[in-house]
């Protein structure tokens, strides 16, 4: 039989160079029912680590996004893990079926900061 160990991990928010962290400014303009959801996902996965559908799903090496349902929209936080942290990458709340190309561009651009940091 295998097993897996779930984690605990650390929370962090990317760092752009000059200090900015989009995704907890991003968080900061929503409403606080929507910050609270949202903390709540990140706190299951956090907590959780590793998990999967319905509420993780893997968008790519090294890449995965949280699949948050808000009060009649849906809402996406797309994160990494590096050992044993969590870095939240990037949000948006999510208009179409698919997610959009360049919400996907602009996570795996601060992907590769992250790498390089």
């Amino acid at each position: 039989m295998i097993r897996t160990v779930e984690v605990v991990l650390s929370v962090y928010f990317f760092q752009t160079e000059t200090g900015n962290e989009p995704v907890r400014q991003w968080l900061q303009e929503l409403s606080a029912a929507d910050r609270k959801v949202i903390g709540e996902d990140i706190k299951t996965v956090q907590i959780g680590w590793p998990m999967g559908m319905p509420l993780v799903r893997k968008m790519g090496r090294d890449l995965w996004e949280i699949r948050i349902h808000l009060h009649r929209r849906i809402a996406r936080v797309l994160f990494s893990v590096v050992g044993s942290d969590m870095v939240l990458i990037h949000g948006f709340i999510k208009k179409s079926q698919e997610t959009p190309a360049d919400e996907l561009d602009v996570a795996k651009e601060r992907l590769r900061q992250l790498r390089r940091g």
